[in-house]
């Protein structure tokens, strides 16, 4: 599927700012998935830092965010991706053949407090925990 031999199936979480949804949605797939699946997260236009509610919020599932920064999404990275799921960043994603393309339209937790971000949160795992069974099926090997 991408232009680099690898034995795992390798997944691009991106958005806007890198401070939010796809830093969820990857540090949801690493925990759910462990070595298995190869994963990353970009943004189009990266925020200084994550948002401070997302992780707090991930913290209370057990997942620990605090040390990672956004980063700037690259064609580079796409082109290592065999699935790139985008979430709200438009036409500045690249598209290359031969990728997996999801958009997963969700509400975007800037400027929003734990409350709010709490249900994106919730939407982002199970939308990973489809993905995983997705990755996993014996057929998209």
């Amino acid at each position: 599927m991408s232009d680099r031999p690898h034995a795992k199936p390798s997944v691009l979480f991106v958005c806007v700012h890198n401070a939010g949804r796809s830093q969820m949605a990857a540090a949801f797939l690493t925990h759910l998935a462990g070595d298995g699946v190869e994963v990353r997260s970009a943004g189009s236009a990266p925020a200084e830092r994550l948002n401070p509610a997302v992780v707090e919020a991930m913290a209370e599932k057990g997942i620990d965010l605090t040390g990672l920064a956004p980063k700037l999404l690259t064609p580079e990275a796409v082109r290592a991706s065999d699935y790139v799921i985008t979430m709200g960043c438009g036409d500045t994603c690249p598209v290359f053949p031969g990728k997996t393309y999801l958009d997963w339209r969700l509400d975007d937790p800037a400027g929003q407090g734990l409350d709010s971000v709490r249900p994106i949160r919730d939407a982002i795992e199970r939308r990973v925990r489809e993905l995983l069974t997705e990755i996993a099926r014996p057929d998209r090997a």
